[in-house]
């Protein structure tokens, strides 16, 4: 970019200390200039380290990074306390689960800017540890997995319904409104289609990619297949027409994908049937 402007990052966190350096080390390693960064975490009263954890990275590479209280712990409260407090008229959501290329935040504030969207983000691209994580990121880059979502599944560059971690302007918020609080999960989506709903637009640029961190944990992954799913009931309620049928084939997929590898364990056949669905 010939001209930087200042953008707000926001990053709502909550027991985060084994990967928020992972997260920390990516900003700090950002093309975007540091003076035209500011840096707001919000906490969602972690009981680990989080917080020691940001306070020393800050301290040890001189950067200045403000943590702001969560009380109600939850992601689109995170996401509304940082809103309300950022100073700058561009805010960029990111996610301490993940980590992001340099030329992260310049991409996506270069690409809101360009293409006159509210809202501009990429790709995810999942990664994960260990047997059971590396099995779960493959059902999370899958079409089957997601229900076809097209940030999770190579999608081409365009305007689309959702991004995840993208650079907002101000004003979508002062037109479109804040986060529903009211939502524990799909808070992004809702908030992506009600800007869409309302005549704004969301952009997806294939050329911009970031790692996320999922579950490694067969008990993990059944916590957080379960709370989607139920999530995505919830949401329907109390935002009819927000969810699509598609938000609820991962559910399914996920939970055969758990069941046959619990089966395969006694059954060998199974595991034929397990690598058949994941595509390996």
């Amino acid at each position: 970019m010939k001209e930087y402007i200042s953008v707000s990052l926001v990053i709502p966190v909550r027991n985060e200390e084994h990967y928020i350096v992972a997260c920390m080390e990516s900003i700090l390693n950002q093309s975007y200039p540091k003076d035209k960064m500011e840096i707001l975490f919000v906490d969602g009263a972690s009981t680990d380290k989080t917080k020691d954890t940001i306070a020393s990275f800050a301290q040890d590479h001189g950067l200045e990074m403000i943590v702001l209280d969560n009380p109600k712990r939850i992601a689109p409260v995170a996401m509304n306390i940082g809103i309300r407090v950022a100073k700058h008229d561009i805010l960029v959501r990111l996610d301490a689960h993940s980590a992001y290329p340099a030329t992260y935040v310049e991409d996506c504030v270069k690409t809101l800017l360009s293409t006159g969207a509210d809202n501009a983000g990429g790709l995810v691209r999942t990664r994960g540890k260990g047997p059971i994580g590396r099995a779960f990121s493959q059902v999370l880059s899958s079409k089957f997995g997601v229900g076809n979502s097209g940030f999770r599944t190579n999608a081409q560059s365009g305007f689309t319904d959702t991004v995840p971690f993208g650079a907002f302007r101000r004003e979508a918020f002062e037109k479109y409104g804040l986060y529903d609080e009211r939502l524990c999960r799909n808070q992004d989506y809702e908030l992506n289609q009600r800007i869409r709903k309302n005549g704004g637009k969301i952009y997806l640029n294939a050329d911009i990619v970031l790692d996320y961190f999922c579950r490694n944990t067969l008990s993990g992954i059944c916590k957080q297949s379960f709370e989607n799913g139920k999530w995505n009931v919830i949401t329907n309620k109390l935002c009819p027409g927000s969810m699509s049928v598609r938000h609820f084939i991962p559910l399914a997929f996920v939970l055969s994908v758990i069941g046959l590898s619990i089966i395969s364990i006694f059954l060998r056949p199974f595991a034929y049937l397990l690598l058949l669905e994941l595509g390996l």
